[in-house]
């Protein structure tokens, strides 16, 4: 049974920062920065112009260079009190 929730909004704001909305109404912006150094398919969005390329797909996170985030992982981040940049909208 499926039952997490899936990104249904994601949008670029600055530098390495993106708002993104859950079909639960869960919202808000988070700094994907440290993403960067996780890896060589990461390291292509060091580009600030690839990295706003952000979209969904599946309800996850992606980028066309291949690079994604899993949406329980975005979620954990989002509702984390230690999360690297959260303003709930």
């Amino acid at each position: 049974m499926w039952d997490m929730n899936e990104i249904v909004r994601v949008r670029h704001v600055r530098d390495y920062v993106c708002y993104v909305e859950f079909d639960d109404g869960l919202s808000g912006e988070i700094d994907l920065i440290a993403y960067l150094n996780k890896g060589p398919v990461f390291a292509a969005l060091a580009d600030i112009e690839a990295f706003k390329q952000v979209g969904i797909d599946g309800g996850t996170l992606s980028w066309p260079s291949g690079a994604d985030i899993a949406p329980e992982r975005v979620y954990e981040l989002l509702c984390s009190p230690s999360a690297p940049l959260k303003t709930f909208k």
